[in-house]
């Protein structure tokens, strides 16, 4: 029985998760997010053409996919009639997207919408410098020979050198930091320890082996296929002989000489879609669709970008406090795993009583999480962070996860670059 307001989660597919390997991949953001759509859509009881929009997040789209949601659309089959559109918020776009439909559906301008997220990491351009685009603005006006030979000599090899996209994407414009280097403050902040980080993504590793292992990733992947025929049929991200040991090995990246924060103990640069179909009450009986679960409530929370990591805690409270439930009401929670210095801080914020009281508003610590319900298939660590489609895996994956153990109720959480914080309440059916 439908309850006439809610939201409903009819459904939901992502491509694998595919690491970056130094090297532009071998799918475009388009191609991902076509892929995994079609699929989803094929499988359901109406055409593609009766849904009422197409909402896709995405962080970091190529030039030629300005507004990825309407490119997709089409590419879908969805139609001309069915408007598509694209949406950014850092980490948490595809849950941005989730939201924008629940907002749409509650409004009643929509009854039926697909969203997602996806992001190609490894397609982030490389760009000329400023001093090299001058350079080539000079060459393009110089109009006889000698002020082309002018502009030969004025040239400096230096000016080849690449700025790097991705670098340039995960660096906060207002406080000059890398995220990394924020999940180095959280470290220092909590007194987090390298060895604290790298059991984390040892765990993380081993989680997602087991997932796997238990066929629990099946019923969410749709295989990916290259031109000349390679399958991916799982995500490739996972280091099955992860081990203290080999973690050991690795040297801080972003604070070279103080730091403790890893490649090995964050996400990884990684390429993925997620799709999600929302529906009204009025569409569930409208198609006779069978929902696996409901978005309950939401929520976006900001803090100082410089500690963007504690994001989940900002955003997970309000959501708690208005339903009434502590950390131990829910059956199981997703953190997405940009770095395990920031789960670990946001654990341990949760903890601190002082923190609690001056930055929440509560009258003392929330509590603990029980490890056992804590991202039991494994995280980013492990599977990879695709920026626009990472807020809308945690949503699918909870939900298959809820239904697979029985559980009700459950949060996924993000943290956002620049010091923002995303939350979704979600009940199994």
């Amino acid at each position: 029985m439908t309850m006439p307001g809610s939201i409903y989660i009819i459904d939901g597919a992502r491509t694998p998760f595919l690491k970056a390997r130094n090297a532009p991949g071998p799918f475009a953001a388009s191609d991902l997010a076509t892929a995994a759509g079609s699929a989803l859509l094929s499988r359901q009881r109406f055409a593609p053409d009766q849904l009422d929009e197409v909402i896709l997040g995405c962080a970091s789209p190529s030039p030629d996919e300005v507004n990825i949601g309407r490119v997709v659309a089409l590419r879908m089959g969805c139609g001309i009639k069915v408007p598509g559109w694209t949406v950014m918020r850092n980490c948490a776009s595809g849950m941005q997207a989730l939201d924008s439909a629940m907002a749409n559906i509650h409004s009643g301008r929509s009854q039926l919408v697909l969203a997602g997220g996806v992001d190609a990491l490894s397609r982030a351009p490389l760009l000329y410098s400023d001093a090299m685009v001058r350079w080539f603005a000079g060459w393009m006006g110089a109009r006889s020979l000698g002020q082309k030979l002018a502009m030969v000599q004025r040239f400096r090899p230096g000016y080849l050198a690449p700025v790097i996209g991705i670098m340039k994407g995960l660096t906060d414009p207002v406080v000059g930091l890398l995220m990394g280097q924020t999940a180095e403050n959280l470290a220092w902040k909590y007194g987090i320890s390298r060895e604290d980080m790298d059991a984390f993504a040892v765990e993380s590793h081993r989680r997602v082996a087991a997932a796997q292992d238990a066929g629990h990733f099946a019923d969410e992947l749709v295989p990916l296929i290259e031109r000349d025929g390679t399958v991916h049929a799982a995500d490739d991200g996972l280091r099955r002989d992860a081990s203290m040991a080999g973690m050991a090995k690795l040297k801080p990246f972003f604070d070279k000489k103080y730091g403790r924060v890893t490649p090995a103990n964050s996400s990884q640069i990684t390429d993925g879609a997620t799709w999600l179909v929302l529906a009204s009450a009025a569409a569930v009986e409208r198609f006779g669709l069978e929902p696996m679960g409901r978005i309950v409530d939401s929520q976006w929370a900001g803090l100082e970008p410089e500690q963007m990591g504690l994001g989940p805690v900002h955003a997970t409270t309000p959501i708690l406090q208005r339903h009434g439930l502590g950390l131990g009401d829910l059956d199981l929670i997703e953190i997405n795993e940009a770095f395990a210095a920031q789960v670990i801080a946001c654990l341990r914020a949760w903890q601190d009583a002082d923190y609690c009281r001056s930055r929440l508003g509560l009258q003392g610590a929330l509590g603990d999480i029980d490890p056992a319900r804590l991202n039991v298939g494994g995280g980013a660590v492990a599977l990879g962070h695709p920026v626009g489609a990472s807020g809308a895996r945690i949503v699918l994956h909870l939900l298959k996860a809820l239904r697979r153990s029985g559980g009700k109720r459950g949060i996924a959480t993000i943290c956002i670059g620049g010091g923002q914080g995303g939350a979704m309440l979600v009940e199994a059916l």
